[in-house]
């Protein structure tokens, strides 16, 4: 579906993530920054996404999948992948094929991935993953040596990289991120003691990159792998200030498909449940819960622009529609509203919409899916 079939559709904008990837390259230093692009790019879509942050000095890709992996090979993307978490047995294979960097952490897991390498004749690159305190994957602090040992002694495979994950670098305050750089920090240490010495050391994420934590090792090439900062979002509202030089790449627009004037005391949407105060005029647009706009958003103060000003969602937002009180204002079939961007003098950040929601940005753009047609614009342009 192109985004002339539907009067609702998202613009990705490529000239923004291309001015993100060249900030954040320049906060990395002397770390090479890999943009991750799973969840198809964050929802921005991960062939365009890719190329365009490769063409802006990123120096490889992180995804999380073996799929999402292929999918950029038959792109015909040739640069680093990193499969950021073990994939089951059966997709060894293709990720070998695909020349990918596997991310492996446990005893039974390496040794069925360098039996794959070894029956096809290929060297596999191995990124050892520690956990040094997130506690979601990794290998544990009293098993890394020992995995990486095991990694170095198989023909099959050659220990590409090192690397762990922050937990609460997106807090600033919180202390567990100077705990888990120590952690870290004395393990690469131990793993030169024992004349290990992988190509990559890297643990810094978006929003390490973002306050410039020094992430680096001699030891090694840092890799700075940035995701949410790519797309002109930051981490969390701690960080805002400091990302205020991003550009948000999404904006989420719809035209007005229905437009009512209702008397005060009317129902609106499923339930009845949100009453007019007083007369207004309520205009539908084609875009619902389907489309990736949570249902609640009307219980939770969620606004639309038109016209340049904001108006909230009245009633429970529908799988395919929801409505907007738009007061006295004259609104007509055809105009044009933003749900997440700006218009005019106003803007909705994918941040604000969060907030409202208890929730994070992250979740707020990868959610808007499929059904809702991309309109890319072109960094070349």
């Amino acid at each position: 579906m192109s985004a002339t079939d539907r009067w609702a559709w998202a613009e990705i904008d490529l000239l923004a993530l291309s001015e993100n990837v060249k900030t954040l390259v320049k906060q990395a230093g002397r770390a090479e920054l890999w943009a991750t692009v799973k969840a198809n790019g964050y929802g921005h879509g991960a062939v365009e996404v890719a190329r365009t942050a490769l063409a802006s000095g990123a120096r490889g890709l992180c995804v999380a999948l073996a799929n999402e992996a292929h999918e950029l090979r038959q792109a015909k993307i040739v640069a680093p992948i990193l499969i950021v978490s073990e994939q089951p047995q059966a997709q060894h294979e293709q990720m070998l094929r695909d020349d990918v960097d596997a991310t492996l952490y446990n005893e039974a897991t390496i040794t069925s991935y360098a039996a794959t390498a070894a029956r096809l004749g290929v060297i596999g690159r191995v990124h050892l993953k520690v956990d040094t305190g997130m506690h979601r994957v990794g290998a544990p602090m009293k098993d890394a040596l020992a995995r990486a040992i095991q990694i170095n002694d198989l023909k099959s495979l050659r220990l590409e990289g090192v690397y762990t994950h922050f937990a609460a670098a997106d807090l600033p305050e919180h202390a567990e991120t100077s705990v888990q750089l120590q952690k870290f920090k004395e393990l690469i240490a131990l793993f030169g003691q024992n004349s290990l010495r992988p190509k990559y050391i890297h643990m810094a994420n978006s929003s390490a990159s973002i306050r410039e934590l020094d992430t680096e090792s001699d030891m090694g090439i840092g890799i700075a792998r940035v995701g949410i900062a790519t797309y002109g979002i930051a981490p969390s509202i701690e960080l805002e200030s400091q990302a205020a030089k991003l550009k948000p790449v999404m904006s989420v627009h719809a035209r007005v498909s229905h437009v009512q004037h209702l008397k005060a005391g009317e129902g609106v949407s499923y339930g009845l449940r949100s009453k007019l105060e007083s007369d207004a005029t309520i205009a539908t647009l084609p875009i619902g819960y389907a489309d990736g706009i949570p249902r609640r958003m009307w219980s939770a103060g969620g606004e639309v622009l038109i016209g340049g000003k904001r108006c909230p969602i009245i009633g429970v937002v529908t799988m395919d529609q929801l409505m907007v009180n738009c007061a006295d204002a004259q609104i007509e079939i055809g105009d044009e509203a933003v749900l997440l961007g700006t218009q005019g003098a106003q803007t909705i950040t994918a941040n604000q919409i969060a907030t409202r929601l208890e929730t994070i940005g992250y979740e707020i753009v990868c959610g808007i899916n499929s059904r809702v047609p991309r309109r890319y614009i072109d960094a070349k342009k």
